[in-house]
């Protein structure tokens, strides 16, 4: 098989990468391993942010490159991407309030202000805002970021390239490859491809893919950074987030999460290799417990967490002694002896369509008939909702399938977006989804996740495509396995 693109890597990079090169007329093959955002790009804090703290590193066109893209991102992705107010505590370890004030203002400036509202310096012994958090803790700012069901993201991004003519692979590994004259010669799973260029988007593998190819050397040194976070019990009232700092320098989310819960992260841990599955360590857990016990009145234990769940990123290593110092920029590493090489180092989730435009602008010159630039305006799959109102889309929802549950319809909504309408085909009856796993999860959604979406396990549904892993029991989790296997 010959393609333009063969794309090693299935998370949030190499997705967005085969979208964007797919939507500029180039043949596109990408495989990936294990599920698409099976690793670090669905470990994370689930935001889409600017990056308040490198503002301290003196990164502003990291900064204003994230804010830009996270606008785009509320525009392209209403279902998926959702504002976010966020509460900064004046307590003790943080910073002078006048340093977060010119901060603060400095980020509004830097953003788009008519997409979210601007800082302020709130009292949160007399607001709701300090419902929760220590009584003396009495101020604070407050600003707005953006949340985000970051594997979803990801699986948009391949559906979206599938659907301009992308060959998308789970399950696939490249096996080796090798410089033919000006093409690769890849063997991935039982397949031989001959590509033109290979992209190297392996994440936490990116170094370690260098030795499946013959004759590359690696230029570029990788950090290996390990994040954790915790699920706790609600810390809190109130759909805000709190940004916490710490007496080490470091900061801490708390966020709202499936209703009842807090998310807590992340810590910052230098790895030595990319583990498939990383675990959050004990001193991880006793920092973060440490962290909502100097900030909070709700006492949380180890034996409270209800789930954890801990990615490794691969970062440039630009000589920092401190895993947090670490930038998260990312290098697009063109080697063009030859077939050409494009590794990707790096990079955040809210960067990633940056990222995937700026490397198909890097590779142009060996596809000269290939269009150029498009996804700044373009939406994501079930981005389409009508004056970004997903409320209203849902509301509609309710009235158009009066034989559901409008809580189960709030759900796919935030899911599926508009593509809500082709899952729900035909449909008038509770009765027409079919078997009722638990959860809200029908017979329906499944067959519509296997044949669009690439879900081939009960974990691919219940803990990547949606969380309903954390509602269900393990009944739910034997019968859907069961019913994918017929």
């Amino acid at each position: 098989m010959n393609v333009d693109l063969l794309i090693v890597g299935g998370g949030i990079n190499g997705a967005g990468i085969a979208r964007d090169a797919a939507g500029r007329g180039l043949s596109v093959m990408l495989v990936e391993k294990d599920d698409l955002a099976s690793h670090t790009s669905s470990a994370s804090s689930k935001l889409i942010h600017g990056g308040l703290r490198y503002l301290e590193q003196l990164d502003l066109r990291l900064v204003r490159e994230s804010l830009a893209e996270r606008a785009r991102l509320l525009r392209s992705a209403p279902h998926l991407v959702e504002p976010l107010q966020f509460v900064m505590p004046l307590g003790p370890g943080s910073r002078p309030g006048w340093m977060l004030r010119a901060g603060l203002l400095l980020y509004d400036h830097l953003g788009e202000r008519r997409t979210l509202p601007g800082s302020r310096r709130v009292r949160l012994d007399r607001q709701p805002l300090g419902d929760g958090v220590k009584k003396d803790i009495r101020r604070g700012f407050t600003y707005w970021d953006c949340k985000v069901q970051d594997s979803r993201l990801v699986v948009l991004n391949a559906l979206d390239a599938a659907e301009r003519g992308a060959t998308v692979l789970t399950r696939t590994e490249l096996v080796e490859a090798h410089r033919q004259g000006q093409y690769w010669i890849a063997k991935v799973g039982q397949r031989t491809v001959r590509a033109r260029v290979l992209v190297n988007a392996a994440g936490p593998w990116v170094a370690e893919l260098f030795e499946r190819l013959a004759g590359v050397q690696r230029r570029r040194g990788v950090r290996l950074v390990k994040g954790s976070h915790i699920l706790v019990p609600r810390l809190y009232e109130g759909g805000h987030a709190f940004i916490l700092q710490n007496p080490d320098g470091r900061v801490v989310f708390a966020i709202p999460f499936e209703k009842e819960c807090t998310l807590v992260g992340t810590t910052e841990v230098a790895c030595e290799e990319p583990v498939a599955d990383p675990k959050i360590g004990d001193d991880e857990t006793a920092y973060l417990l440490d962290v909502i016990g100097r900030n909070f009145i709700r006492t949380i234990k180890r034996h409270d967490i209800i789930w954890s769940y801990s990615g490794i990123r691969a970062l440039l290593d630009d000589g920092s002694t401190n895993p947090s110092g670490v930038t998260r920029d990312y290098v697009l590493e063109l080697d063009d002896v030859g077939a050409p090489l494009l590794s990707v180092i790096g990079g955040k989730l809210t960067t990633y369509r940056r990222l995937a435009e700026r490397a198909l602008d890097r590779i142009a010159r060996f596809f000269p008939g290939a269009s150029g630039a498009w996804t700044e305006r373009a939406f994501l799959p079930g981005g389409v909702i009508p004056r970004l109102d997903l409320q209203g889309y849902a509301h509609g929802l309710a009235e158009s399938f009066l034989g559901l549950p409008p809580e189960l319809l709030s759900r796919l909504a935030n899911a599926y977006g508009t593509r809500t309408d082709r899952l729900l085909e035909g449909v008038r009856t509770i009765e027409d989804l079919g078997e009722h796993f638990g959860g809200g999860l029908h017979a329906r959604e499944v067959d519509y996740l296997v044949a669009n979406e690439w879900a081939q396990t009960a974990e691919d549904i219940l803990f990547r495509r949606s969380k309903l892993g954390l509602h269900v029991d393990a009944e739910t989790t034997d019968r859907l396995t069961r019913y994918l296997a017929r």
